[in-house]
């Protein structure tokens, strides 16, 4: 794709809110939220390791899957209820990364 339709695509890609939980917040410069413009899962995720690589690794792993203990909601719906990293997002969607907690 050539840099201008890139741009052009990426301006015309909804923006959706990420919302990153506190473990994971020095991942990205303490962010809380990052805003992205984004279709779907799998555009989000690779766009987070563009743009924060240790995030992208504490959320994937080495083949791109995301990690057993990591869940994902695309507003209050669970990815794997949708279509996995193929759900599309729409302007305004929030996804809310969550990391499994356990103890005893």
């Amino acid at each position: 794709m050539k840099l201008m339709e890139k741009q052009s695509f990426i301006a015309r890609a909804p923006t959706i809110t990420v919302h990153v939980p506190a473990p994971l917040r020095k991942c990205c410069s303490g962010a809380s939220k990052i805003a992205l413009p984004v279709t779907d899962l799998r555009a989000m995720l690779e766009e987070l390791e563009r743009r924060h690589p240790e995030f992208h690794r504490s959320i994937c792993d080495e083949t791109g899957a995301v990690r057993r203990h990591i869940n994902i909601f695309v507003n209050t719906q669970h990815m794997r209820d949708c279509n996995g990293l193929d759900t599309s997002l729409a302007e305004g969607d929030e996804v809310t990364i969550m990391t499994a907690v356990s103890g005893g």
